[in-house]
């Protein structure tokens, strides 16, 4: 499987909507919404109140990433602006369970994150109770870094343990995907992509997301 998720951080937010419109009509299967609290990561984004204004165009998944301290407290306000999936951080979650458990029981798809220096053992015991893992392949904060290698051992890992356990849980791999690196980040095993610059940087976002298949393909035929 390959989702391509991109990063609405790297659109023009002036004009959002229809950014967020030519990205799906140019094959975006997810819009990734990389929030911020300034304190969790060194920067500020957006809250709830933005991403209620986002258009929800049919067929269009929001997909939250909440890289903020005690991220239950604002589950309930990105639910209701209208995210379909939301993410968590293993780090920040004092009750990850509880926060976890929260999100589904209002109807959205649950996920749980990890910084590159956490390692996998801080969600082997919520596995069973998310339906997504996203790996952080930079040191969360900022856009347009370098991915790390160290993170395709680490998609790896959690690809065989998910396969011991007969899950299907997914796995979504964030920073410093590009044509260059989504090859062997699909062939470790990771399922979904965040691509900022790599869609929005370029000036045809049709062909961008086609050619992020065609690697990650390369890289799962390998």
């Amino acid at each position: 499987m390959t989702l391509i998720a991109p990063s609405i951080l790297s659109g023009d937010f002036g004009r959002i909507n229809e950014e967020i419109a030519a990205v799906q009509e140019a094959g975006a299967d997810w819009i990734h919404l990389d929030v911020m609290d300034g304190r969790f990561v060194p920067n500020l984004t957006f809250g709830a109140p933005v991403v209620k204004c986002l258009e929800k165009r049919p067929g269009l998944i929001y997909d939250a990433h909440l890289m903020v301290e005690e991220p239950a407290l604002l589950v309930p306000g990105f639910a209701e602006a209208g995210c379909d999936r939301i993410t968590i951080h293993a780090e920040a979650a004092g009750h990850l369970h509880r926060a976890l458990q929260l999100i589904r029981s209002l109807g959205l798809k649950a996920g749980v994150a990890l910084n590159p220096g956490t390692p996998l053992e801080a969600v082997d015991w919520v596995l069973e109770d998310v339906d997504m893992v996203l790996l952080m392949s930079v040191n969360p904060g900022f856009g347009g870094q370098g991915y790390i290698p160290q993170s395709t051992r680490k998609i790896g890992k959690l690809k065989e343990t998910l396969r011991q356990r007969g899950l299907e849980t997914l796995i979504q791999v964030d920073g410093g995907i590009n044509t260059d690196t989504i090859g062997e980040a699909a062939a470790a095993g990771a399922d979904v992509f965040v691509a900022g610059t790599a869609v929005f940087g370029e000036p045809d976002y049709k062909q961008a997301i086609e050619q992020l298949r065609e690697r990650a393909a390369q890289g799962e035929n390998a």
